[in-house]
């Protein structure tokens, strides 16, 4: 079971409070209504303060704050972190043994019909992000022979992949999968067994508000992908797959 909607709302509070750098805003009225709504959706904590981390990334490029921000000016970049992480850890309503009430939020909510980046357009932000990840030392010189494949088959890709068609381009998309998959597994490995323990932790926590409406086998693989993301998070790693 996920948090109470009141205990969930205080933890945005102080999470917010240390954004707006100790200037203490309320969540009550129909703040308290909107931030609820998130935990009824099973929003976990931290995903919700990555929504609000992103809305403030973007406040502070505008240039220096005049004022406070509410958390209703999160709301957006809350559902598109929560859109993302439904996404990565294979949390889709075939994945719950009950179906959301009618007339509530659905978990997978309308498809997005929306243009993603081009494919050579991901693979360059692949490799940006792939370097950035071997500059900030955390995966260790052992990960170094796994960097080096990956950044070599992707600029190789790279360099057709606007001219890539039919079969050869969903061979191509078939290899960045595996290649996740690798890079992933690598940084599993190089973990210690504490810390991934401790991931394993988190990411069954995320689900808590998900688990009782699910089968043993689809809770597994969300866990399972929760712990990929998280893995991917604390080593900062891109994630190739292109769908």
């Amino acid at each position: 079971m996920g948090p109470e909607p009141v205990d969930f709302c205080r933890e945005i509070e102080t999470y917010l409070c240390r954004k707006n750098d100790g200037h203490l805003i309320r969540v009550t009225g129909p703040s308290f209504e909107l931030v609820s709504g998130w935990a009824a959706q099973g929003i976990p904590l931290k995903v919700a303060c990555e929504g609000i981390d992103r809305y403030f990334e973007r406040y502070y490029r505008k240039g220096p704050r005049r004022r406070p921000v509410k958390i209703d000016f999160c709301d957006a970049d809350v559902r598109d972190v929560f859109d993302e992480w439904k996404k990565a850890v294979g949390l889709s309503r075939a994945a719950l043994s009950e179906p959301r009430p009618e007339g509530g939020a659905g978990l997978s909510g309308p498809p997005d019909k929306s243009r993603g980046p081009s494919l050579p357009a991901h693979l360059e932000r692949v490799v940006l992000k792939l370097t950035a990840a071997r500059a900030n030392g955390k995966l260790g010189d052992a990960f170094d022979a796994i960097i080096d494949r990956v950044s070599a088959e992707l600029e190789t890709a790279r360099a057709t992949a606007g001219g890539v068609r039919g079969d050869a381009r969903q061979a191509l998309l078939a290899r960045l999968s595996a290649l996740d998959d690798e890079l992933i597994q690598g940084a599993r490995s190089a973990l210690s067994d504490a810390d991934l323990a401790a991931l394993s932790r988190d990411a069954a926590d995320e689900l808590g508000s998900f688990r009782d409406r699910m089968t043993a086998d689809a809770f597994a693989r969300a866990r399972d992908g929760a712990l990929s993301r998280l893995v991917r998070e604390r080593f900062g790693l891109p994630t190739m797959t292109f769908v």
